[in-house]
């Protein structure tokens, strides 16, 4: 009997430790420091930050077919953009697109319906001049290619309004359509922060070329390049893709989906050098071979160049003359790294494959990213350009969706989460 009344006891004790442990516990965890938030937005209550520390501005720009008598079309595919200030936003686009209502979903088989949910249904990087014409392909075939898939200019597409300017608002202020002429496949603009005189730089892949035109874009002031001719010496390019500016206003090209090297220029557009070699897509990690050299950006501290080797996943750092400094992966398959800027020291960088703007220290280190697939407003599809301007707004280009968005930081917002703001050294407006 008494060892039955023990037995009890012992258990009631255990009971008693038990509840006084877990009772420790949690006045313990109550009373331990909160974990770390990684909201962009610190405090906010729900959320996602699908949009990061931005939110998207609805209806920015204004849509083409809103312009009177233009009626029927609407933005072609988004190449570039760029923001001289927040009343003057520069986009490139590859001409026009019919403005087609989304289709109504409809049965195509046994079990396939099309459009699907919020799925995108127009590739606009294909249905728009002058085709696809990604690496390894003939530039000067562009067009005819895009006939030859069935194609019928001004039904399908039409070459008009591929250098627009938009305010703050979204409405269209300039239209530089005295070049539509002349491009072919314009593919980045840009503005050096160290001009003064604020000259307009346009670069076009499939002309092989770099027009430097006044900042009112009436003239052209200087080509760098052979129009039309694609080479590889100090007087040709092979489909250029980007570019960038020293502090002391010399630049480098990224020499580009068929060429596979980095050329640097004086301030005065005269060839300094050059570096870098064809690899082996997909997989090369010897320095300085290229595949795809779809982006560049300068740190103006170091003067260091750094390189998108799309092709193969990664960024190559260098010396300002060529010497190999550092690379680091943006990781396999499906990356798709199209571009990367460097704002307030840390490199910021898109990636085609994931939908994802990327945020990396400038030692390689990834910190942050954000974004979502999509062509819904806010939803990123092929983004092919974006920007900056002195409010702190982000802008993207896009080639699959077509044309812009703009977004603005969310009130609150962490400035970590942020991108900071775009160097302005010789001129702030």
């Amino acid at each position: 009997m008494r060892k039955g009344i023990l037995i009890v006891a012992a258990v009631v004790a255990g009971m008693a430790i038990a509840t006084l442990f877990d009772f420790s516990q949690w006045v313990s965890a109550q009373q331990r420091p909160a974990a770390p938030r990684f909201a962009a937005v610190p405090g906010e209550k729900g959320g996602q930050d699908i949009f990061g520390a931005f939110e998207v501005v609805p209806g920015w720009p204004k849509d083409l077919a809103t312009l009177p008598g233009h009626q029927g079309w609407t933005f072609g595919a988004g190449q570039s953009v760029f923001a001289e200030n927040p009343n003057r936003v520069f986009v490139l686009d590859r001409g026009e697109l019919p403005a087609i209502p989304r289709p109504k979903t409809q049965r195509l088989g046994p079990s396939i319906v099309f459009p699907i949910g919020r799925l995108p249904w127009r590739d606009a990087t294909t249905a728009s001049l002058p085709g696809n014409g990604g690496t390894g392909q003939i530039a000067e075939e562009g067009i005819q290619a895009w006939e030859r898939a069935g194609n019928t200019m001004g039904v399908d597409a039409r070459w008009e309004h591929c250098i627009l300017i938009f305010d703050g608002q979204g409405n269209l202020i300039e239209s530089w359509t005295q070049w539509d002429k002349m491009l072919q496949r314009p593919h980045y603009v840009a503005i050096s922060p160290y001009d003064p005189e604020k000259h307009v730089w346009i670069l076009d892949d499939h002309k092989h070329a770099i027009f430097k035109m006044t900042h009112d874009g009436k003239q052209i002031v200087q080509t760098i390049g052979t129009y039309g001719e694609p080479g590889s010496d100090e007087k040709h390019f092979n489909r250029p893709t980007f570019m960038d500016w020293f502090p002391d206003g010399s630049f480098v090209v990224a020499d580009g989906y068929n060429g596979t090297r980095v050329v640097k220029f004086d301030k005065d557009g005269k060839y300094v050098t050059s570096w870098g070699q064809k690899g082996t897509n997909g997989s090369d990690t010897r320095p300085a071979y290229f595949n795809n050299v779809h982006g560049v950006a300068i740190d103006p501290k170091t003067r260091r160049v750094f390189v998108n080797d799309r092709g193969n996943h990664r960024a190559q750092v260098f010396d300002e003359n060529g010497k190999f400094l550092d690379q680091w992966s943006f990781g396999t398959e499906p990356s798709d790294v199209h571009l990367f800027e460097i704002y307030d020291g840390y490199l910021w960088a898109f990636d085609r494959g994931t939908s994802k703007m990327l945020k990396y220290s400038l030692n390689g280190n990834f910190m942050y990213s954000w974004g979502t697939w999509g062509d819904f407003p806010g939803g990123f599809w092929g983004v092919h350009g974006f920007s900056l301007d002195q409010d702190g707004n982000f802008y993207t280009a896009a080639v699959d969706s077509a044309g812009a968005q703009k977004f603005r930081p969310r009130k609150g917002a962490d400035p970590n989460f942020l991108m900071g703001k775009p160097l302005r050294v010789a001129w702030q407006q």
